[in-house]
């Protein structure tokens, strides 16, 4: 893993275009991903939606089945599903920590649709499926109308990862690092970022593959991804797909990362391009020492009044 006196990460978000044929989406995502793994990237990111057009009438005809995380590394099957086949391949040959963005799953046990993320580790083991847990349905007068409910159904899981190569700054680092992952509009719930930033996931990075739009994405991109690594002391990053604007929805793009302090230390235009940092563990430690929220938190007193308020209700 490449690391900076031991305790770093460098980490690449790849803001690819989406080409409605699958397999030109997939080679483009492979391109872009091994010009990551070419700049050092250990752990590497790829946007929502990156196989597939982001349109509720697409995500049924792209939907694959998808496998679970398990013990094992077996190749996946890519008759079956040719993306997971794709990133698992990938992440193992590069030796590298794979987020790949999200796509259309359909379970097989029920054929339902979700908008789904899988994370390959490093030997082509599948160690996380996250389902978006929030679906974007929103109605803006004047800007963005969708509805992913119409045709997607909602996870019910928050979902974490570890990197099990000792990049850690607690004493114990045999945990490893843990990654928290969200799905776009799962970033504006500050609830589930900080449970994943506490136990029993104590995740200390969050990525987003996200595809906020022209309208929400000026607005609030970069404010919600500043907010929730501020809230949480923790370093975030949010990866869009890069803008197109022939597609029936125009991602804004600009993925970017950011620190604990709140700033944003790494960023793109809406072009296709990679956004690479350094993710420092010894920051996030002084960060958390300097102001010791986590620390000074009064839990007792939030649910009194919460406890007060639904007592005011009935």
């Amino acid at each position: 893993m490449s690391t900076s006196a031991g305790n770093s990460l460098r980490i690449a978000l790849c803001q690819v275009r989406v080409d409605p044929d699958k397999r030109v989406a997939l080679a483009n995502a492979q391109h872009w991903v091994e010009r990551a793994v070419q700049e050092g990237a250990k752990l590497v990111v790829l946007p929502e939606c990156f196989n597939c057009p982001y349109d509720t009438s697409c995500f049924p005809k792209y939907a694959e089945p998808l496998p679970r995380p398990g013990t094992t590394a077996a190749p996946c099957d890519t008759s079956v599903s040719e993306t997971a086949g794709v990133l698992q391949k990938l992440a193992r040959a590069h030796g590298i920590y794979l987020v790949g963005g999200s796509v259309p799953e359909r379970s097989p046990d029920d054929q339902r649709i979700y908008n789904t993320s899988l994370t390959f580790g490093p030997g082509g083991e599948l160690l996380a499926r996250h389902r978006k847990v929030h679906l974007f349905d929103v109605d803006v007068p004047g800007g963005i109308r969708f509805r992913e409910s119409d045709v997607l159904s909602a996870g019910d899981s928050l979902t974490s990862f570890a990197l099990r190569d000792g990049i850690d700054s607690e004493p114990n680092a045999n945990a490893g690092l843990r990654v928290g992952v969200g799905i776009c509009y799962d970033i504006r719930f500050p609830e589930m970022a900080t449970a994943m930033a506490r136990e029993p996931h104590n995740a200390k990075l969050l990525i987003y593959p996200g595809a906020f739009n022209m309208t929400t994405g000026p607005a609030h991109w970069e404010l919600l991804i500043r907010a929730r690594a501020l809230d949480n002391q923790v370093f975030v990053g949010a990866c869009s797909p890069a803008r197109d604007l022939s597609a029936t929805y125009t991602a804004y793009g600009h993925s970017m990362i950011a620190s604990p302090w709140g700033e944003v230390i790494a960023r793109t235009d809406e072009r296709e391009s990679l956004v690479v940092a350094d993710i420092d563990l010894n920051r996030l430690e002084q960060v958390r020492n300097a102001i010791p929220v986590r620390k000074q938190r009064r839990p007792e007193v939030y649910n009194t009044a919460q406890k007060a308020a639904e007592n005011t209700a009935t």
